[in-house]
């Protein structure tokens, strides 16, 4: 949904979050998407889950949020699809910077979107080993062809779950105390996530034992918008 070198405005930036082209999603609510009537051998697809992945695949920026709030930070958000070959679920490679310096991120995750029961999307977050020898892979997720999902160490209790909320957007968030955190004196975190075709909101917050919060933003999320479906754009 850590860093200790940026000030306490970029630690909040989600692990959440973290796709295949945005579009119209039509019968997403009911979580199924069916070909036209018609079609010959039409095949059920899992509307709501090729939507979450979708939505989440592009170039984001905070650009516009930093320039009306001198508080939260000119961040680049990238999440390139890997592993596209697999069949369980959506794979994301997820790269955090702030703007101008891409080639130093301060945070890189792998998320795995599923299926979370009716009308809910899991996305898991993942640590890499040794990270920066996939910095940019962004550029080119064939980097990461030669790594397997379980050499990905998984942030247990830090799964964001994402329900479907008419009229197009999905929202979700961890779950209780669940994800642990040691940054900054927390004992655990909670990150708030907010999906559409052209924006994620991410409200990342840690708490020490006592229910206090110890970092994060206290007014709100960083809101990305969405500049390309393309990760690879500038």
């Amino acid at each position: 949904m850590g860093i200790t070198s940026l000030r306490a405005g970029a630690a909040i930036l989600s692990s959440a979050l973290l796709l295949c082209g945005c579009g119209s999603n039509p019968g997403i609510a009911g979580g199924r998407l069916h070909e036209p009537a018609g079609a010959t051998g039409a095949v059920e697809k899992d509307a709501q889950l090729e939507a979450v992945c979708a939505w989440m695949t592009g170039c984001f920026s905070s650009a516009e949020q930093a320039a009306a709030d001198t508080s939260f930070f000119d961040v680049r958000l990238r999440m390139a699809p890997i592993w596209s070959g697999r069949g369980d679920g959506c794979w994301l490679y997820v790269e955090q910077a702030i703007a101008g310096s891409e080639h130093k991120p301060y945070r890189q995750r792998v998320y795995h979107l599923t299926r979370a029961g009716a009308g809910a999307v899991a996305s898991a977050v993942h640590e890499l080993a040794a990270p920066l020898r996939f910095v940019g892979a962004w550029r080119d997720p064939a980097i990461l062809d030669g790594l397997a999902p379980d050499s990905l160490h998984a942030r247990e209790g830090c799964v964001i779950y994402l329900e479907w909320e008419p009229p197009g957007r999905f929202t979700g968030a961890t779950r209780g105390r669940e994800c642990l955190s040691s940054l900054r004196g927390a004992s655990y975190a909670v990150s708030e996530v907010v999906l559409t075709p052209g924006a994620i909101t991410t409200w990342d917050r840690g708490y020490d034992d006592a229910g206090r919060q110890v970092w994060g933003a206290e007014r709100g999320g960083y809101i990305f918008r969405k500049i390309s479906s393309d990760p690879r754009a500038e």
